[in-house]
């Protein structure tokens, strides 16, 4: 009887547990690492090139203009545009802002300069010399960097919205989801890199076509993206402390790679002198890279200001200009 009843109560047993207990789930996707961040850097070591100036509060966000000779920069508490005389760092107005900002872009030489205004969830367009603001366009959250292409078009890295937002005229014609924390822009005429610190990738995109053409590796943790004369990208990898070059002409490829111990973070590209200037947080540094040859090069080094986030330079004079963001200051380093 028992040998009867044993292959039932064996079957029994099957089903019940196979009824009860759910499937395993499938194992967890590999989460994305965090984005990279510039190095908390340590007091100064040597006393920083050139001048210095005060600014106001937390400065972050600088470009230089070779047309007015204008310099604008963000300041905090109260969040503002100053801008400066290039030649003094004289304060010549204060445009009140709604938010704060990290990363400016001339849309072209004379300005107006791209103000992406992380609170307000805004791109501002301010005028040189006046400070007077222009435009004003809702992109998304958190809008990190904008950059204009060729075709006029403005592209604009919302980081907390997972999206990259593209105005003309004055409107949102199109908005790109196919990132996941989108940071660092720059354009080579209609060809727009986008850096994303989440991926760890570099993105173009054709400001004509409204299509992504081409993704590529960028390295352990790239930040920012710097066009050259040449129409090549220059990525700054944070995390894996590197300048990463590419060629983004279809087919998009990599050039090459340059070694930059220090925790790059900073960049401004001087086309005129075909250089490079890359702020290293982690040492209080500038160092300038010569791109002009066949492999780039580090060919000159200044001591900062304690926390250089940004960099600027007027590719008219040469000057870099180099932001303090924990003095409240800006360092004018002379060509």
């Amino acid at each position: 009887m028992r040998r009867e009843l044993l292959p039932f109560a064996v079957v029994l047993l099957a089903v019940v547990t196979a009824c009860g207990s759910p499937p395993p789930p499938p194992p967890a996707a590999p989460s994305l690492p965090p984005a990279a961040e510039p190095a908390q850097s340590p007091p100064t070591a040597a006393a920083p090139a050139g001048t210095v100036v005060r600014v106001g509060d937390l400065p972050e966000g600088i470009v230089a203009d070779p047309v007015t000779h204008l310099v604008a920069v963000g300041v905090r508490n109260p969040d503002r545009l100053a801008v400066l005389d290039a030649a003094t760092g004289r304060t010549t107005a204060s445009v009140p802002l709604p938010g704060h900002l990290r990363h400016l872009q001339l849309a072209a030489p004379g300005g107006p300069v791209l103000v992406p205004d992380e609170n307000s969830n805004r791109l501002l367009s301010i005028d040189l010399p006046s400070g007077r603001v222009t435009g004003e366009i809702p992109t998304g959250s958190s809008p990190h960097d904008a950059t204009r292409a060729a075709n006029g078009r403005v592209f604009a890295a919302n980081e907390n919205g997972r999206s990259v937002a593209v105005v003309e005229g004055g409107k949102l014609v199109h908005t790109f989801t196919d990132v996941t924390q989108p940071a660092g822009l720059a354009a080579v005429g209609n060809l727009v890199g986008l850096v994303d610190v989440r991926q760890n990738d570099l993105s173009v995109y054709d400001a004509a076509t409204l299509t992504r053409v081409a993704r590529l590796p960028a390295g352990g943790g790239p930040t920012h993206v710097v066009a050259d004369r040449r129409g090549h990208f220059a990525v700054i990898d944070t995390r894996g402390g590197a300048v990463l070059t590419y060629d983004p002409a279809a087919p998009a490829h990599a050039l090459g790679r340059l070694d930059l111990p220090g925790t790059p973070y900073g960049v401004a590209y001087d086309a005129n002198r075909d250089r490079l200037w890359v702020t290293l947080t982690a040492r209080n540094q500038l160092v300038g890279i010569d791109l002009s040859g066949a492999e780039p090069r580090v060919v000159a080094t200044f001591p900062t200001v304690r926390q250089p986030n940004t960099v600027a330079v007027d590719p008219a004079t040469g000057v870099r200009y180099v932001t303090g963001t924990v003095e409240g200051s800006v360092e004018i380093i002379p060509a």
